[in-house]
């Protein structure tokens, strides 16, 4: 199963990246916290500190993926094409 499906690009979430070292992710309904991470992980080669996921009312989930204090949230964003 693929968890992570998109990344979010909205003003609102790229203020997050910068203030908080976190990037937002648009993911599989069925994936946990753990799956979640482990996928960022693999993908990007990088530590993850914690993830936290909310579900929107447009029935999707979320998830907050926030990095390791080593990594910049912003050299990922880039990777992605988001600034």
């Amino acid at each position: 199963m693929n968890a992570l499906m998109y990344p979010v690009a909205t003003e609102k979430a790229l203020n997050i990246v910068d203030r908080n070292n976190v990037i937002i992710y648009v993911v599989d309904m069925r994936s946990n916290k753990k799956q979640i991470k482990d996928e960022f992980e693999k993908t990007f080669g990088v530590k993850v500190a914690n993830v936290n996921t909310a579900i929107t009312i447009k029935n999707t989930k979320k998830a907050y993926i926030r990095l390791a204090k080593d990594v910049k949230a912003s050299d990922i964003a880039r990777k992605l094409k988001l600034v």
